[in-house]
């Protein structure tokens, strides 16, 4: 899982093995260690009517609804958003780079676009 924080906008981007324990589990997170402290994020389903988020004790917490995060990661949706409030959060599969990059990508989602590249 990756997060990008700009401003006001906080976006994760899920690999295909994220969005499966997150389906099993209703859970998943990453932690970045700075020495002794770290930062946490976290993706957890919840009975929430949008996608809202918290922060607490250096864990960034983005919640999903149940129904959402259903149809996120059972079908070819791509995300969801909301720009609701002074927070705009958005939850995405993340797809292959078109350009070459020295980041493994084996488990992003094939990206659609790569199609159009090669034409």
């Amino acid at each position: 899982m990756k997060i990008r924080i700009k401003g006001n906008t906080l976006r994760y981007r899920l690999t295909k093995s994220d969005v499966d324990k997150f389906l099993k589990e209703g859970y998943v997170e990453e932690i970045i260690n700075f020495g002794n402290q770290a930062l946490i994020y976290a993706l957890k389903k919840a009975s929430v009517n949008h996608l809202t988020a918290d922060f607490q004790s250096n864990k960034i917490t983005l919640f999903m609804p149940v129904s959402m995060a259903e149809e996120w990661t059972t079908t070819d949706q791509v995300g969801f958003e909301n720009n609701e409030g002074p927070l705009y959060l958005l939850i995405e599969k993340d797809f292959k780079c078109l350009d070459n990059v020295a980041e493994d990508q084996n488990d992003n989602y094939p990206n659609p676009l790569a199609l159009h590249k090669s034409l």
